[in-house]
């Protein structure tokens, strides 16, 4: 689900609960960054709810991002940085768009938390899917661009890039269900019939065309860097939950844009024809022609919107438990919480209008 609003964009002061000493990071940059020129400027990214991320300035105007785990208790196997770091200098050497990876430090000493730092893309971030900010002509090239580069992540070859172990072949989906479901029961803060009931039924009801690509898992559009004039990808970013996955699971959690409601950020009642943007089934189209796959059937695209939007829901109680705790890194992630329930709710209306399911 898109975020909105001019709370995300931009930097801030870093917040107290996320300091660490600039020092200490300084002299890990003058090592290890090629490059890199002392004094060393910090600022925090407003935006970025799961990895706290920096904008770091050097004494030559230089710009670079750091991502870091945050600090405090956390849930297995999350702000997995090192593979971040990982799939990111794995992609430097494709076509597909990636900020270029300067050095990843798991030595907790140093900053408090494992980080690594990377190139700062100086482009657009576009966090309205309306795209206000773009001529109404522009705004088809603007879709287009997202598809275009999701296509070539998908046909990267993994097993080349040296990431034939970065995730298990197959299964994908059960595995994704199995994890977010776990991940949700350990920071479930009230129970949710609709998310009882998807948890046993989505596991029921698998797919059985199981094909295996290099996911990003989060892939949308404020989780790109576009040129600041142009239709054209800079750099994809936050590749934390990254892996080795499904490509339809991916479209769709991209096309779910299109089935959350316009009050939530997505696009679901607007009049797309008189904003001039596509629609799901165009775009969905596109990228199997892209890919040359053929379009799926209508109940197994509806299983992975269900899927996908049990996902979300998933996602949204950890960043909202974290709130509680104090450890989130986003200014308004205790708004997470809100969403929780009205996104487990309407995958379950999904599934419950799937042609032949008795739900």
């Amino acid at each position: 689900m898109a975020r909105k609003g001019e709370d995300y964009v931009g930097t801030m002061a870093v917040q107290e609960k996320h300091r660490f000493d600039p020092q200490a990071l300084e002299r890990f940059m003058a090592a290890n960054v090629t490059g890199f020129v002392s004094p060393l400027e910090v600022e925090q990214f407003k935006g970025g709810q799961s990895n706290p991320t920096y904008r770091l300035t050097d004494g030559q105007g230089r710009q670079y991002v750091l991502r870091r785990k945050p600090p405090g208790k956390l849930l297995p196997s999350a702000h997995a940085v090192d593979r971040e770091f990982r799939v990111i200098s794995a992609l430097n050497k494709t076509n597909v768009p990636t900020p270029r990876a300067y050095a990843l430090c798991e030595d907790e000493s140093v900053i408090g938390t494992a980080f690594y730092i990377m190139e700062y893309c100086d482009g657009r971030v576009l966090w309205d899917p309306l795209l206000p900010e773009v001529p109404k002509e522009a705004r088809l090239d603007i879709y287009k661009a997202k598809f275009e580069t999701l296509a070539r992540l998908h046909a990267v070859d993994y097993v080349a890039l040296g990431l034939g172990d970065f995730g298990r072949p197959g299964s994908y989906v059960a595995r994704q269900i199995s994890r977010w479901g776990k991940q949700y029961k350990a920071s479930e803060t009230e129970q949710i019939e609709s998310m009882e009931r998807l948890l046993e039924w989505l596991p029921a009801h698998l797919p059985t065309d199981d094909r295996t690509v290099l996911v990003h898992g989060d892939y949308r559009l404020d989780n790109m860097i576009f040129h600041a004039s142009e239709p054209r990808v800079l750099g994809i970013i936050d590749w934390e939950i990254s892996t080795l996955g499904d490509p339809l699971a991916e479209l769709s959690y991209l096309c779910m844009l299109w089935r959350t409601p316009k009050d939530w950020g997505g696009l679901h009642g607007h009049d797309l024809e008189a904003l001039g943007l596509p629609t799901e089934q165009q775009m969905a189209a596109y990228y199997c022609d892209l890919v040359g796959r053929s379009e799926p059937d209508a109940p197994l695209w509806d299983f992975y919107m269900a899927y996908n939007l049990f996902r979300v829901s998933c996602i949204r109680q950890g960043v909202y438990a974290r709130s509680l705790d104090g450890t989130a890194s986003n200014v308004r992630a205790a708004e997470s919480g809100k969403l929780v329930r009205p996104a487990a709710d309407l995958a379950w209306q999904v599934v419950r209008a799937m042609a032949g399911t008795r739900p």
